[in-house]
């Protein structure tokens, strides 16, 4: 496997980090990941060292304000600040690895960044694998307080407004040791503007999921907390005659960092085999 480490150009010049992980021979395939929020792309370790010595290269990025990229963690002026430099990202790997099948693997927020970019690119892409897609608004979340989230999302863009739950992420508790310990993770509130943005790209995927088409494989834990029941509304609106809805009874958020991850990247990879 052989590992590399850039950094591009991304929104309002920002310098974004990206990572890739190739196997010796020729990749029969591509991934591109989109990570979730306030992670990076490093923390998908269990899928790198499944899928890599299979065959496939994977690549990642981390988002602006996440990881080792620039940018106020985790603030952003638009959601297309996501999918802009995500369009960046993926032309660059279709330049290193031209003609080659890509696919794209995003997980929660980027599952919502994935199946936004798909609304407009969904032709670049031989699939995609969604992972506790964040792709509708809360049920109960309010009106009044989406309301309230956009006037704070103008007046104070960057108060945080939103914790999330480390110990959510995965029943393994040294996963969620590594995950309160690492220092690329942003362990404050969500601001205020992201918040607004999420909300945002949600009610286009509640209004436009239909458009989706391509072969999709959309995965959860049952217990996901942190999104719950997202995937199956997902799986629903989308259009995808080649569509595969995996729920895992039990798990968590991360369901490739379960105890049970095994089953989950076998389910990828036998997913994979007959896509590519």
């Amino acid at each position: 496997m052989r590992h590399e480490e850039s950094f591009f150009q991304g929104i309002r010049g920002s310098r974004i980090y990206r990572q890739s992980w190739l196997p010796d021979g020729e990749p029969r395939a591509v991934l591109l990941m989109v990570h979730g929020l306030g992670e990076h792309c490093g923390r998908y370790s269990n899928v790198v060292n499944y899928l890599v010595p299979l065959g496939y290269a994977l690549y990642g990025l981390d988002h602006v304000g996440h990881g080792k990229s620039e940018g106020a963690r985790e603030y952003i002026e638009r959601f297309e600040d996501f999918t802009d430099t995500l369009d960046t990202c993926r032309a660059m790997v279709n330049q290193a690895q031209p003609g080659k099948p890509l696919i794209l693997y995003g997980h929660s927020l980027g599952g919502l960044i994935s199946t936004c970019y798909l609304l407009d690119h969904q032709t670049e892409f031989a699939g995609a694998i969604l992972s506790a897609p964040l792709s509708r608004v809360p049920e109960n979340v309010s009106a009044t307080t989406i309301l309230m989230g956009r006037v704070l999302s103008r007046v104070a863009p960057k108060a945080g407004v939103l914790p999330l739950d480390a110990t959510g992420v995965s029943r393994d508790p040294a996963v969620v040791q590594a995950y309160v310990n690492d220092p690329l993770v942003f362990h404050g509130k969500t601001p205020a503007r992201l918040a607004a943005e999420m909300m945002r790209a949600m009610r286009r995927v509640e209004t436009e999921a239909g458009k989706i088409t391509l072969p999709v494989m959309i995965l959860q834990g049952s217990a996901d907390r942190l999104v719950p029941g997202d995937a199956r509304f997902l799986y629903d609106a989308v259009s995808s005659a080649d569509k595969t809805l995996k729920i895992y009874e039990g798990l968590y958020h991360e369901a490739h960092n379960e105890p049970e991850c095994a089953i989950v990247l076998g389910d990828m990879e036998a997913w994979l085999a007959a896509h590519v």
